[in-house]
């Protein structure tokens, strides 16, 4: 099983950035995906997560209206659009799965991919 994160990168307050999580070795029916995000010293905390349905999303208070999660089943890839980017969202943000209902906590996820770094600064 692989994750794969991509889409990082150096954004200006304001602007937009979309992260992919490409899946292999499992199919995106059975498994619920979790966007965290960590920044040093700090525990790494969930961003957004959407059910292995497709159906429920979550999106943490401080990113509603800001943030979207959302999924293509054919390329077996999960995206999240960042817009209205702040300099508190840097951070290294991580794709997760899980089999099950979504979930906020990051322990009880199985499979991770490498991080992408998010940097919004001016």
């Amino acid at each position: 099983v692989q994750l794969q994160a991509s889409g990082g990168g150096l954004v200006q307050p304001g602007g937009s950035l979309r992260l992919s999580c490409v899946v292999s070795g499992i199919t995106l029916d059975n498994y619920a995906i979790g966007w965290f995000r960590q920044v040093p010293g700090k525990e790494r905390e969930v961003v957004s997560c959407i059910s292995s349905s497709g159906g429920s999303t979550y999106h943490i208070d401080s990113v509603k209206g800001r943030f979207t999660i959302s999924r293509d089943i054919a390329k077996n890839t999960v995206y999240m659009q960042m817009n209205s980017l702040k300099p508190e969202d840097t951070a290294v943000y991580y794709c997760a799965a899980k089999q099950g209902f979504i979930a906020s906590m990051p322990e009880v996820y199985e499979y991770w991919g490498q991080g992408t770094q998010v940097t919004v600064s001016s």
